[in-house]
């Protein structure tokens, strides 16, 4: 209990790292079949209900009066999202703790995903051991984060930078696939092929479900990114994709019971595809979790202003940055750029013309004027602003905002101010 953190903003910052934790583990638990980390999600969870119980208190105390208990009342909103997002990812984590069983379909269409687990065993003589994690700068090398360390026996799911990385440690790491080749380069590992379905070369009612769970995964966890973008910038047009979102995953999972139901029927076991429906379930939970905090930005209900603070003092922060004309981003594809590889930042949506494009796909070319929303490691921030034609400039009023200086003598200066976007 002593090293909880003493005051909201803390514990905003806190429980939305730990919940988006929760996750990955819950996915990687389910992707490598481990009890272990499906374990330390129900241990997270305890956390968790912690966390909530003690916002709630400070929220109800700090509301003096009927304006700052309506100003409270957002926050109370998004720690009750928060929660369900971490009660999503506990649903996930039972699949395998109550052995409901999962196809291979599934496990293997994972690693194809738009952000997978992998875990490594850290080698003596390896490039990891006896280095602290912050030397390795993962996020930018990579692309990919360590979410936990587990040594023997113990797990550490509260990685810091001076953790010094020992010969037998695990990582468990969370990031785009093409990061995995670097990182067991790095650890000194064996040449590692990912899971394969079994091919019978026909598509099969199971194999239609599968594809569709992997998309309402990836849906999902779009639709937090861009509920919390939504908050930062207090931006209608975020909101209305959210809720879109949300729509596609009841559409999804009405049409992947369906397939559930007739993979069913035929030659297969189907204690396996009990998994398929909890994994749905959950995933559309995560998405109204998304929805119900961009519902305060619909509804243009006043966002307190310690969620923009803590939200930004997360382990990932959000950023909207513009395409400058003459920039090394100007005219690449995203796939180019390799931004979730170097510097570790993941595109959750690219705004042109008053419109988002959502998920973008490596083939986007950006253009000037473009901005992009994303989110990813503080420290790769200046590296993102330079490759997009800045020079980031933090001010010196303690707002923690930036301003946005051209490195081009032909771009003007532009100030970049969340709450001015």
């Amino acid at each position: 209990m002593d090293d909880r953190p003493r005051n909201l903003r803390s514990m905003l910052s806190e429980a939305k790292d730990t919940s988006e934790l929760m996750v990955d583990l819950a996915y990687a638990a389910l992707y490598f079949g481990d009890p272990d980390m499906a374990e330390e999600v129900s241990e997270l969870e305890e956390q968790m209900n912690e966390f909530v119980h003690d916002m709630r208190t400070v929220s109800i105390l700090a509301a003096r009066n009927p304006r700052e208990a309506e100003a409270m009342a957002s926050v109370l909103q998004v720690v009750n999202a928060i929660e369900r997002i971490a009660n999503g990812a506990t649903d996930i984590a039972r699949i395998v703790t109550h052995r409901l069983g999962i196809p291979r379909e599934l496990v293997a269409d994972l690693s194809s995903a738009a952000e997978v687990s992998h875990r490594v065993l850290v080698r003596e003589g390896s490039h990891m051991a006896h280095r602290p994690l912050s030397a390795l700068e993962l996020p930018v090398a990579t692309g990919m984060r360590v979410m936990a360390i587990r040594r023997g026996r113990d797990w550490n799911t509260d990685v810091e930078g001076d953790e010094v990385l020992l010969p037998g440690d695990v990582l468990f790491l969370e990031g785009p696939p093409a990061g995995i080749v670097r990182v067991r380069e790095l650890a000194n590992a064996p040449f590692w092929e990912p899971p394969m379905p079994p091919e019978d070369g026909t598509l099969s009612d199971l194999d239609r479900a599968v594809d569709v769970l992997v998309e309402m995964k990836n849906i999902s966890e779009v639709a937090v990114g861009l509920a919390y973008s939504a908050l930062v910038f207090r931006d209608q047009g975020l909101a209305a994709e959210v809720r879109h979102l949300e729509d596609r995953l009841d559409e999804m999972k009405d049409r992947l019971e369906v397939w559930v139901l007739r993979a069913a029927a035929e030659t297969i076991d189907p204690s396996p595809l009990r998994g398929l429906l909890h994994v749905a379930q959950a995933a559309e939970d995560i998405g109204d979790a998304a929805q119900q905090m961009v519902w305060l930005i619909e509804q243009g209900e006043a966002v307190h202003p310690i969620l923009n603070i803590a939200l930004g003092e997360a382990d990932e922060v959000v950023v909207r940055m513009p395409i400058a004309p003459g920039s090394t981003a100007e005219g690449s594809t995203l796939g180019e750029l390799q931004l979730n590889t170097d510097p570790g930042f993941h595109v959750l949506a690219v705004r042109r013309g008053g419109r988002y494009l959502y998920r973008p796909r490596g083939g986007v070319r950006l253009q000037p004027g473009d901005e992009i929303i994303a989110t990813g490691p503080d420290e790769g921030r200046p590296m993102l602003a330079q490759l997009l034609g800045w020079h980031l400039v933090e001010r010196d009023d303690d707002t923690g905002t930036f301003e946005l200086e051209a490195l081009r003598e032909k771009v003007p200066v532009r100030s970049w101010d969340p709450d001015q976007l």
